[in-house]
């Protein structure tokens, strides 16, 4: 009888063992900008990742999100990053949203510390080929290069204008989206008359800057910065120059700027950002989202960060069923076997399903809400571009374009 008790006993603390390790928990920092010049973004692009970690945890992985502000600002997020490494101990982050505070977080904290960091919204082509993640392959994103937005943005341009300026914040960001603009637009027979520099502190007035960039009279003006900084210099573009015209980005696909600059001056002028994903995936993200958060407002890279989430979780199941302690590197190991071909397609909201595969041996292939989730030897990905437009008050897609 005593044989019987303590072999049911020890059998129940054997599967006890097994069930404690199927529900471990992993602790994931973000990295958002809920103040600065980014401050309308953050909050909106934290809910995607949130949304992740709860149908994670349904489906059998705790995620516990631990949230932190960059302020927009490369020493405030260098500082929040080491405390999420540090103190909370993260085994992943899911930011920065501005380049210019990614580049520096991740030189100087994540890949130092051999943590994975995955950005949903930093686009510099500065991030490709970033020198000290080259042999560590801890950097990541779940947004494409302005390699890719430049090119569609100077082809777009070239259509309906002959000559542009352009102002933008001076980090790796705007230089990096400003450039490949440039090099697009005059490749396709437009001229580029000025090239306008900020600080990404937002400052009370851009008169400075915009005499410089309107001076040749041009037939645009690049807007090329984040939301507190453009709605301010468009609106004195409008009121002090009289100038109308501007093309936008990513980074001023913005409610705040309709709001502040009014929406008559902005009707049909055209803009440039990653495109999610369409059809049965974008259907099921969207019903999601608006049955947790309401309404998806109509904002870059929320998508994306969902995406960031969900790629983490898949990697750290897979790792967990292979026997591998939840370590950062463990995950990152399992990134591309997850979310690249070959595998069954696992959509958003899926993860009950992948990690049935997952346990049977199979393999599984992530396509995310912000599209397709492949990730090439440098940790980005490729996705076709959205041209956008500012309409009645409202932001609404005019096409989605493949860039060659």
């Amino acid at each position: 009888m005593k044989r019987f008790v303590v072999g049911v006993a020890v059998l129940f603390l054997v599967l006890g063992c097994i069930s404690g390790a199927m529900a471990q928990e992993i602790k994931v920092g973000t990295l958002m900008a809920f103040t600065g010049p980014l401050k309308e973004f953050g909050p909106n692009i934290k809910n995607g990742a949130v949304l992740a970690a709860e149908q994670l945890g349904k489906a059998g992985l705790k995620v516990k999100l631990i949230q932190e502000d960059t302020e927009t600002n490369s020493v405030a997020g260098i500082n929040a990053a080491k405390k999420l490494v540090n103190v909370n101990k993260v085994v992943a982050i899911i930011g920065a949203l501005a380049s210019g505070v990614t580049v520096p977080v991740a030189e100087s904290v994540t890949i130092p510390n051999g943590v994975l960091m995955i950005s949903p919204a930093s686009t510099s082509p500065l991030i490709t080929f970033l020198p000290a993640d080259k042999d560590k392959d801890l950097l990541f994103r779940t947004c494409p290069s302005d390699a890719l937005q430049g090119v569609a943005a100077g082809e777009l341009a070239a259509k309906h204008y002959k000559t542009a300026s352009v102002i933008y914040v001076n980090n790796p960001y705007g230089q990096g989206l400003a450039q490949q603009f440039k090099k697009s637009f005059e490749k396709h027979g437009g001229k580029v008359l000025a090239m306008v520099p900020h600080d990404e502190k937002t400052a009370e007035t851009y008169t400075a800057e915009l005499k410089k960039a309107l001076k040749g009279k041009p037939d645009v003006l690049c807007a090329y910065s984040y939301p507190q900084h453009a709605k301010i210099y468009l609106k004195e573009a409008i009121e002090f120059y009289k100038f109308k015209k501007f093309l936008f980005c990513d980074g001023t696909k913005s409610l705040d700027i309709v709001k502040a600059v009014g929406a008559k001056n902005l009707e049909g002028d055209l803009g440039t950002v990653a495109a999610s994903a369409k059809g049965k995936a974008a259907e099921i993200f969207n019903n999601a989202y608006k049955a947790k958060f309401g309404k998806l407002p109509p904002l870059p890279y929320i998508t994306n960060a969902y995406d960031a989430m969900a790629v983490i979780g898949l990697a750290a199941y897979a790792a967990k069923v292979k026997g591998l302690p939840l370590t950062s590197k463990n995950i990152r190991d399992n990134l591309r076997k997850v979310a690249n071909p070959p595998g069954t397609v696992i959509l958003p909201g899926e993860f009950a399903k992948a990690f049935k595969l997952l346990k049977e041996g199979k393999d599984i292939n992530y396509e995310g809400s912000g599209g397709a989730v492949d990730f090439d030897k440098n940790g980005d990905v490729t996705t076709p571009i959205e041209i956008w437009k500012y309409e009645g008050g409202q932001i609404k897609t005019v096409k989605i374009v493949e860039v060659k």
